[in-house]
């Protein structure tokens, strides 16, 4: 059976996207979403975004809307990936967006194996693995952690249970903020290990880490 989604703002504000309710499926709501994209605010345009266990991939389509310029969905539920498909072609999205369906790692395994030195690097991540999966939790942190395919200033986000906490650092990624709304939890994490003065001081930060949202933060 299908739900509806909706994009919030952009190219394709308002229009509707399909979700499939069930246990393999817990799309991110429409206000976590809103939250996150007033954080990372106009640094969207022209990156590259990727959407982790993108379940219906309403997270990368709205980072496509707000110009990204590109999205990778790496999402393991068959059906779900198909409903991806089905969502950009309704949107008429034809190009900018590859779909992996893959588990997580696997998918990240498999952008890392066709990054070049030449090809741009990614500028988001975002990942929202099962709530109660703690394990997807480390495996990707711990590959993103070291992952050659990530801006120096690139911004990891996880989604989880507001009581669950990530680590303050994992390999070359330091914890920077996280934003609490009902029972969710958005954390963040900067690519590249500096000190506090350091991290204030990076332009990527800045241009990243912009608005506060109305969530409760940390």
């Amino acid at each position: 059976m299908f739900f509806p989604m909706r994009i919030i703002a952009g190219k394709y504000r308002s229009r509707i996207l399909k979700s499939l309710k069930g246990p393999a499926l817990r799309p991110t709501s429409d206000r976590l979403r809103e939250t996150l994209f007033n954080v990372l605010g106009p640094a969207i345009q022209d990156s590259r975004f990727v959407d982790v266990f993108a379940g219906t991939g309403a997270v990368g389509i709205e980072a496509l809307s707000r110009s990204a310029a590109e999205t990778i969905f790496i999402e393991n539920h068959a059906p779900a990936a198909k409903l991806i498909r089905q969502n950009l072609d309704s949107l008429k999205i034809t190009s900018a967006a590859t779909i992996f369906t893959a588990d997580a790692v696997r998918g990240l395994e498999m952008l890392a194996s066709r990054h070049k030195p030449s090809t741009p690097p990614v500028d988001y991540v975002f990942l929202d693995p099962p709530y109660a999966a703690s394990v997807d939790y480390a495996r990707t942190l711990e590959f993103l952690g070291s992952a050659a395919f990530l801006a120096p200033d690139a911004l990891v986000i996880f989604e989880h249970h507001h009581k669950f906490t990530l680590p303050e650092q994992f390999g070359a990624l330091r914890r920077t903020r996280v934003l609490k709304q009902g029972d969710a939890s958005l954390t963040f994490f900067l690519n590249g290990v500096f000190s506090a003065d350091r991290i204030n001081a990076t332009h990527g930060f800045f241009r990243r880490a912009l608005p506060l949202s109305p969530s409760t933060e940390e």
